[in-house]
Formats: C-alpha cells, structure tokens, sequence
C-alpha cells in the first residue's frame, strides 16, 4: 500500500510486518474469490471513503489538480477518510509550528492531517504533508511523545530520505510492467504487491538516523527528548499485545520487514541520544494539555463500516451480524472482514458482491469465482430466513468451507480455510456461517462506537479495579496498562488522569 507513499513511517514496525505476514497467509482466501468492499455508503467500491453526490446544479471549480494533492487524497482516503477533532488538531499543529522552526531546515512549512483508522502509524510526503491516525494519538501520552513522533517524520523530509527511495519506486514501477508483460497478469499483479512490499520501510539506518533527528529536535523545540523512548515503549507493547491476541509471536514477521530495526534497538539508541542532551526531567512533557486534546476521540473500528465486538462483527448500516468461531481473532478492513485462529493455521474472510436476483445461489458457486470447487458438495439451505447455499473447495493443502447468502440486493460470501477439515472443524465454521442474520432494530443504536475518555483516579483505584469497567471484551487490563505507559498492574495515584476505552 506504500505505491508512491513516502513510507509508513512510525508505525508498529513488527506489528505491521506481522499483520502483512497474516495478509499473504491469508492470500489463497484472496485468489479464490474476487475482492469487494464494505463502503460507508453500503456499494461496493475500491475504497472505503465516502464519496458525496455532487448536484448538478453545483457551480463547478477550474484548474488542474497537482499530482502533490491527488497523492495527499489518495492517502486519505487509502486510510479512511480524515478524521476530524479540532482540539486535537490544534494542539498538533501548535507542536508542530515548534518543531519545524527546530528542524534542521527550519524554512519548510509542514501540516499535519489526523487519519480516520485504528492502525498506528504514522508517515510524511516529501512536500511537508504529515500523517498521524487516530490509533496512534491514542497510544501517546503526552505532547513530547507525539512531538516524537512527528519529528521523525520530518527527520525523513529534511533527510532526503524521499528522493533517495524515488528512483527504487521508479524501479519498481518498471518491474511490475515487464512482469505483467512476460508473465500472466496474475503472476504479475503477485510481483507487483511483493515489490510494494518491500518498500514498506526505510532501510535500518535511515530508520536509526530519524530517530536521531527526531530526538535531537524535539529537545531543541522544548520538549522531553525522553518522549521518544516512552512513545517507543508503548509501540512495542501494542505490537506484543496485537500479536498475542492473533496466536502469534511478536518475531513471527515476514521477511520483507526483515530490514526493518527491532523496536527494543531503537530505544535503546532514542535513549542513548537523550542522554547525551541531558538527565531525564528535562524539557517539556506537556502530559496534561495532550491528555485534554484526545480527550473522547474514538478507539477501534467506526461503526458505519461495521463494528467488531470479540468474536462477533456487525455491521449497523447494512443490516446484518456473524459471529466467528471459537479461537478466531478479526479483523475488518475496506475490502474484507478477516480472521484467523490458531496462529494462522486457521482463516476466514467476509466479503459481498453484487449478484443478480435471478441466479440461484447455487449456480453462483458453480459461477467459477471459486477454484477448486466440490461441485457435488454444494447444498441449498435457508439461514435465519435467508436464502443460503454452501461448498467445499480444496486448493493445494488447504480445505474450504464455503457459504453464499443473500440479504437484500446483495450475496455475502464467507471462507473459511484450514489444512485439515475433519468433522469438528466444519461443524464450528458450519455454526459460524449460520449465525450470519439480520440485526433487529433495537440492536442498532447500541453498536455505539468505542471512545478514549478520562478518568480521574481516586483513593483506593487500581489498574484492576479502573479497566473492568472498559467493555473491550479481549485482555482488558492489558490495553489499560499499554495505552497509559504502564509498566504493571496495581495502585493508580490518586488525583491524575488515565485513558480508558468506554462506548
């Protein structure tokens, strides 16, 4: 997803080398059916950005979009939308106004834009275009940690690092194109996705030499130089506790990652650059102000694009809800609700397209949307009142249950994959494919979306004690202790503020 982006910046170095790791195991889901999107406005599309209807009366604009704001609105809407919240607007752009006059070319103008995704990350254009999620502003502290994390950002800009990866782009481009002529079009699509791949990340010591940069600039603009390792720490944390809830190691990453630095190095080194500007306490950490300006943004999925809650997903605008089976962990995105359980052994994917009233569900199996089809094993059932149709499928060593539903004008599919298909297993994902059913209107004004609000702790309060009261369903106590910088459970100090997930 990187095709012509600057880089993904500070993101969750193995965390996303994990999840890409996930995404290529979760590759033969992909080839057997085609992919369609989840929208905000319930079509099916190639992105999930909502995109107004324009009156014809409208008075129409003139000129020519430059390719600099057609990349900046490729980005944002690759990753959501923008994510509008003025008091945390604000007071990025007040750190960032510091940051620039710091930098090592204190002349460019730089902006930020909030992303509207629960992913951590964050990346930069060479033109001084920054970009922060909204996962990551949840994981932040404080104001020397986002300053952190920005000032890396345009320790990539002021660098270089941008142009020196253009020509390797360029390179690329060139590889896909000779790949799709000399190969099938498939074969070359394969090249072209592994190609973008590996551009994923800055090479180790680019990656080493922002996080110098960044230090260094956020203490010469007046803050904590420890923010880095702090905001650091966290980074790592959520790559253990993402990683753990998928059944997997944090070291179990794919080898296009394999360059990228391990977050306990670049701490240690964002530790060993502080100290050399001074002891820790100095500088500003600005913990409460930051704390004030997240203050109630949303955590987690936006529900207009579907809600995951433990094992269930639903999805309030259009109308229907599934739950996984035991074990499984999802995970929705533009195209498709993902799962997997059994560190990977196991997989599921969601999706829908648009298929005519006309065609019987089980002749849409037979369509040849599906490789390796058990044309004898295609039944006809009704599910919760829906018409429904279900499959095996093999493909090399890996078994498939396959279900087609119909809701309305449109057929959702469901995959699930595994190695060996015995009896107990298709029963569980059997189950899963019959809890598929419409929601009742009551259920959906209490699909709220999750929010980050602040608690003050009082006599008594531990991290036990405050985190039960989050209705996140997994592990609870542990995106307590990672989203407020907690090294362990137990007594709060009374009086301060903490950040809690509540609905």
């Amino acid at each position: 997803m990187t095709d012509g982006v600057m880089r993904f910046g500070f993101e969750t170095g193995q965390w996303m080398g994990r999840r890409l790791a996930v995404l290529i195991g979760l590759a033969a889901l992909t080839m057997l059916a085609g992919c369609a999107d989840f929208d905000t406005q319930g079509r099916r599309g190639p992105s999930s950005l909502a995109v107004p209807t324009i009156p014809a009366e409208a008075p129409r604009t003139t000129g020519v979009e430059t390719p600099q704001m057609a990349e900046h609105l490729r980005l944002v809407e690759m990753f959501g939308g923008e994510y509008r919240w003025p008091a945390a607007e604000r007071h990025l752009n007040a750190i960032l106004s510091k940051l620039a006059a710091a930098s090592d070319k204190p002349g460019e103008a730089y902006k930020v834009t909030l992303l509207n995704t629960p992913l951590v990350n964050a990346f930069a254009l060479p033109t001084g275009n920054l970009y922060v999620t909204r996962g990551l502003l949840a994981l932040a502290n404080d104001s020397s940690e986002i300053a952190a994390v920005m000032a890396h950002e345009i320790g990539h800009v002021t660098a270089g690092h941008a142009s020196q990866r253009e020509e390797h782009e360029k390179q690329q481009l060139l590889l896909s194109k000779v790949s799709n002529v000399l190969q099938s079009h498939e074969r070359g699509e394969q090249v072209q996705a592994l190609g973008t791949a590996s551009l994923a990340s800055f090479s180790r010591q680019q990656e080493f030499d922002a996080d110098q940069i960044g230090v260094k600039t956020i203490a010469r603009a007046g803050f904590d130089p420890y923010g880095a390792s702090r905001f650091l720490t966290s980074l790592g944390r959520s790559t253990v506790l993402r990683a753990t809830l998928f059944g997997q190691r944090p070291s179990e990453r794919g080898d296009v990652m394999s360059s990228h630095p391990s977050t306990p190095e670049r701490i240690a080194r964002a530790i060993s650059v502080a100290r050399q500007i001074g002891a820790p306490g100095i500088g500003e950490a600005g913990r409460e102000d930051y704390l004030s300006a997240i203050d109630g943004i949303e955590f987690g999925d936006n529900p207009t694009e579907g809600v995951i809650r433990g094992r269930q997903f639903s999805h309030p605008r259009l109308g229907f809800a599934i739950t996984a089976p035991d074990g499984f962990v999802l995970e929705n995105t533009s195209q498709a609700v993902l799962g997997i359980a059994r560190g990977g052994a196991e997989a599921m994917r969601l999706d829908s397209v648009s298929v005519s009233g006309d065609t019987p569900l089980e002749a849409y199996l037979n369509s040849g949307w599906i490789e390796g089809l058990q044309q004898a094993s295609v039944r006809t059932l009704t599910v919760n009142g829906l018409p429904a149709a279900t499959a095996t499928a093999r493909s090399g060593e890996w078994r498939f249950r396959l279900a087609a539903l119909r809701l309305g004008t449109d057929v959702y599919r469901i995959i699930f994959a595994t190695r060996n298909l015995d009896d107990e297993t298709d029963r569980r994902f059997q189950t899963a494919i019959e809890s598929f059913r419409r929601l009742a209107t009551e259920e959906v004004p209490r699909l709220r979306p999750l929010h980050v609000s602040l608690v003050t702790a009082s006599d008594g309060d531990t991290a036990e004690t405050v985190s039960a009261r989050s209705p996140l369903a997994d592990r609870p106590l542990e995106y307590f202790l990672m989203l407020n910088g907690l090294d362990r459970a137990g007594p709060l100090k009374s009086g301060q503020r903490y950040k809690l997930v509540v609905e």
